[in-house]
């Protein structure tokens, strides 16, 4: 017999932050970990040290700052267009990450299934399986401007033993903006299979070239049976903070999400949350600058890769660049990825990271960009080397 849980056995430790050890080993500028190397709002850092000096040091309520809690339903409602009840169906967590593992562990049983589009963010395997349930992918095609998954594909992926469906929109890694069409079709098949959706929508905001966010939880019927993750981290770039959030409008699940969220961390940071309730009401310009800021670093480093030598598949939301690298010789993303952060100084992240079967994402790495101009500026020379590497 082992020493250590069979379930561990399931999946490897995470590829995008063993990428980031292998940048800082080799010095290298770090487009795996999706997180700003620019200050967060000066605001939200005033009302962070506010909350400090005012004695918020101690365990706030375990499901959350009746403070947070208030700003997170007015923000669902004016923004996401879903009405809830703060004291009932919100729950505070220690990020979107825990989000998503305690709502897995409060309605998911062994052997129920969970629908997860691939590919995903690396996560979402490993907390179904976690859970003892079981993954059933459906595929995102790459090739498509889009990212269109097959309806068909979709339909038969549903079963007697579904239990959820994951969705996460706007789409790391490949930046997809699930449709409103697309939305309405899975909300269909839940209503008619009494499934849940589970939607991660941290990058609710970063939305380009006139792309909409549709909430599925606001479609007709689905505020019950949709839980909704969200966190400060990439909205307001406090990725370190750790405070996110679930929300549905079924008692019963929310409070069986709280059950799960206490005995897994008790409670997120008290004066971070205590200035997230600022975040969250800051004005309404802040997030349409937030989004047109993010599409000139989306187009910087499009170009800066492209002229590199990657083809690339144009994200429409969230903060990542997936590419191809067949151009450079390799049908190896990982092999590629150690290569371009120890020889060029490059971190990414091999596309075979976010697949059940990496062969699938084996010709593909995921670059992020929500960095200064600077840091983007050394990218582009670093990745001359690149080029002078292949030309020989």
């Amino acid at each position: 017999m082992g020493r250590t849980a069979n379930r561990v056995g399931l999946f490897t430790e995470s590829v995008i932050r063993e990428m980031t050890r292998l940048s800082n080993l080799h010095g290298g500028v770090n487009l795996a970990q999706g997180f700003p190397d620019f200050p967060a709002p000066g605001e939200l850092i005033e009302a962070a040290s506010r909350a400090l000096h005012e004695g918020y040091n101690q365990y706030a309520i375990t499901w959350g700052s009746p403070r947070l809690r208030q700003a997170i339903a007015e923000k669902l409602a004016w923004y996401n267009g879903v009405e809830v009840d703060p004291d009932r169906h919100v729950t505070v967590t220690c990020g979107a990450t825990e989000a998503m593992i305690a709502t897995l562990l409060a309605v998911a049983n062994p052997g129920d299934e969970v629908i997860i589009f691939e590919p995903f963010y690396e996560n979402y395997g490993p907390d179904a399986l976690l859970t003892g349930a079981v993954p059933r992918y459906v595929q995102l095609i790459l090739d498509d401007a889009d990212y269109a998954f097959d309806r068909d594909a979709l339909v038969r992926a549903f079963s007697r033993r579904t239990r959820a469906i994951i969705i996460n929109t706007p789409h790391n890694p490949t930046g997809k903006v699930f449709s409103r069409a697309e939305l309405e079709l899975i909300a269909d098949l839940c209503r008619a299979h009494d499934t849940l959706a589970i939607t991660d929508e941290v990058y609710e905001h970063l939305l380009y070239d006139g792309r909409e966010h549709v909430s599925i939880a606001a479609l007709p019927g689905m505020a019950e049976r949709t839980v909704t993750i969200n966190s400060l981290s990439k909205t307001y770039s406090v990725t370190g903070w750790r405070v996110g959030w679930t929300s549905i409008r079924d008692a019963e699940i929310a409070t069986a999400i709280r059950k799960a969220h206490d005995f897994l961390t008790v409670g997120a940071p008290a004066p971070l949350q205590e200035a997230g309730a600022v975040a969250l009401r800051f004005p309404r310009t802040y997030y349409t600058d937030l989004a047109a800021m993010y599409q000139g670093k989306r187009d910087r480093l499009l170009g800066i890769l492209r002229d590199a030598g990657f083809r690339c598949f144009v994200p429409s939301g969230a903060y990542y660049i997936m590419t191809d690298i067949t151009a450079f010789g390799y049908d190896d993303g990982a092999a590629f990825a150690r290569m371009l952060v120890r020889d060029v100084g490059v971190a990414s992240v091999p596309g075979s990271s976010f697949y059940r079967d990496p062969a699938r994402g084996a010709r593909h790495v995921r670059f992020a960009y929500p960095k200064k101009e600077e840091t983007l500026a050394e990218v582009e020379r670093r990745l001359t080397r690149l080029t002078s590497r292949v030309t020989r």
